[in-house]
């Protein structure tokens, strides 16, 4: 598993550069045609044992991460930013940051509290994020506009089963795509793509599918995870089905989200597989969000599509936390995908 590395690697939308180079090292050998398409996407074929007559099936993961961008900096030496991909600003007062090229170390500021008793919600342009100069010219060029800005985060072990780390969405599916290729034989053509500026609109995922013309499509991702009760509910209405997934529960299995609906015929195939193997597995049916797949499945003449996801908390932080069971799991049911494809799959 290369989740560690691919975690700590930053890849903030549009420079995604170290997370190239992990992947690169990581699938030598192990897969054929290996390329890097005009936006940055590593695509990569594993051709299958039995020919040519077998669905092309096409694995998808994106390899950028949300993050930030440099707008200036201010007389007193102070950053000023924008976020880069989907972020709550209310949880970067106080978060530790890396900026631009040299990945200086920073903390994102906000006016205390007890100084001003009148910002009821964090607003993005309130906040600055300082480097420790005191004024612009301090600043002395080492930051420039337009250079990114990425969590300060750690991949940490917090029990023998559970990790934490930042981009995690969607490092986790990197992660199971270099494990995928690393293994096999398959019967079918694997056709690899880690895709690029998924967090700013699932750009790379549809040019990586006409340049590779699959079959059909699985996603893999990081899923999030809504799985803690609501400490302000009623303590009786805490235990209601969620609609997210849960942590320890084996992977998701999208039914549809704001970008795409699953396939009905890959979502039946992915339940009886994974019933046929004894795998765990959960439906998502929260309306959030989308992935690759809703740039995929309407790429060239359309590609049936469908996403499995490792459950995570705390997602779009430097913080998500997911269970090794989860992944492990997930793996086990994408192998078991990949030996019963048929033709038959996509028949109506």
């Amino acid at each position: 598993m290369w989740l560690k590395e691919l975690s700590e690697a930053v890849g903030v939308s549009g420079q995604e550069d170290a997370v190239r180079k992990v992947i690169l090292k990581a699938i030598d050998g192990h897969a054929d045609q290996i390329r890097i398409d005009a936006l940055g996407s590593i695509t990569a074929v594993k051709s299958g044992t039995e020919g040519p007559k077998n669905p092309r099936i096409m694995l998808a993961a994106h390899m950028d991460e949300i993050g930030f961008m440099v707008q200036g900096v201010d007389s007193d030496g102070l950053i000023r930013f924008t976020n880069v991909g989907g972020i709550d600003a209310r949880i970067l007062p106080g978060l530790r940051v890396r900026v631009g090229d040299k990945a200086l170390p920073g903390v994102v500021i906000w006016t205390p509290i007890h100084k001003n008793r009148d910002q009821a919600t964090v607003k993005l342009e309130n906040l600055r994020i300082d480097i420790g100069a005191s004024s612009k010219e301090g600043v002395n060029g080492q930051v420039k506009r337009g250079e990114r800005i990425a969590f300060d985060s750690t991949y940490v072990e917090m029990s023998d089963r559970v990790r934490r780390g930042k981009a995690f969405d969607d490092r986790v599916g990197c992660s199971l795509l270099v494990d995928i290729l690393q293994g096999g034989p398959y019967p079918v053509d694997v056709l690899a793509a880690f895709t690029v500026q998924e967090e700013i609109g699932l750009r790379g995922a549809g040019v990586a599918a006409k340049i590779l013309q699959p079959d059909l499509a699985i996603v893999l991702e990081g899923n999030p995870a809504h799985d803690l009760p609501d400490p302000l509910a009623d303590p009786d209405d805490r235990e209601r089905p969620n609609p997210a997934a849960r942590l320890g529960a084996g992977p998701a299995l999208t039914v549809m989200d704001r970008s795409m609906i699953a396939d009905p015929r890959l979502l039946k195939w992915l339940r009886a597989t994974a019933d046929f193997h004894d795998i765990p597995c959960q439906l998502a049916t929260a309306l959030g969000g989308g992935t690759d797949a809703g740039s995929i499945h309407t790429a060239n003449s359309g590609i049936p599509s469908a996403v499995i996801s490792v459950p995570c908390r705390y997602i779009h932080s430097p913080s998500a936390v997911m269970h090794l069971d989860d992944y492990e799991h997930t793996l086990q049911l994408i192998t078991a995908a990949l030996n019963s494809l048929t033709p038959a799959v996509l028949e109506w």
